[in-house]
């Protein structure tokens, strides 16, 4: 069965279980400011957020560096704004890990430590031959 369409269908059931447990202890009207709560407060960090990565690409930029650690910064902001958008704590916490820089580094390094994993393994691969074709007098 495919990964993905396992997480489309276990994750609303995921998050209407969690909903219902927080909607017991504190209430629904509560339950439902509370998601309304952290969507506005994520919107407002993932601003926050995207305008110093954008600041620090631009920094780059003027120094003559390619700005790569911002550009996958960047894309990992507008990820975590988006789970938080979605309604729900399950990717409530997921988005507000990345939106924390500090969490959002280590993502980063993982992403990078991986890639560099799968290069190197092709790498690893790759045997040197040199090909020597024997071409012979037609007339």
């Amino acid at each position: 069965m495919n990964s993905f369409l396992l997480i489309i269908i276990a994750l609303p059931v995921m998050e209407i279980a969690v909903m219902i447990k927080i909607g017991q202890q504190v209430g629904a009207i509560n339950t439902i400011l509370l998601i309304f709560l952290t969507a506005i407060i994520g919107i407002y960090y993932a601003r926050f957020q995207g305008l110093n990565t954008l600041k620090s690409a631009f920094i780059n930029i003027y120094k003559n560096k390619v700005p790569v650690y911002e550009l996958v910064s960047g894309a990992s902001i507008a990820i975590g704004a988006f789970l938080l958008i979605i309604p729900g704590f399950i990717t409530d916490t997921f988005g507000i890990l990345f939106l924390i820089p500090f969490s959002r580094n280590i993502f980063i390094n993982k992403l990078i430590k991986i890639n560099k994993i799968k290069k190197d393994f092709k790498k690893e691969n790759i045997e040197e031959a040199e090909i020597i074709e024997d071409k012979k007098d037609e007339l």
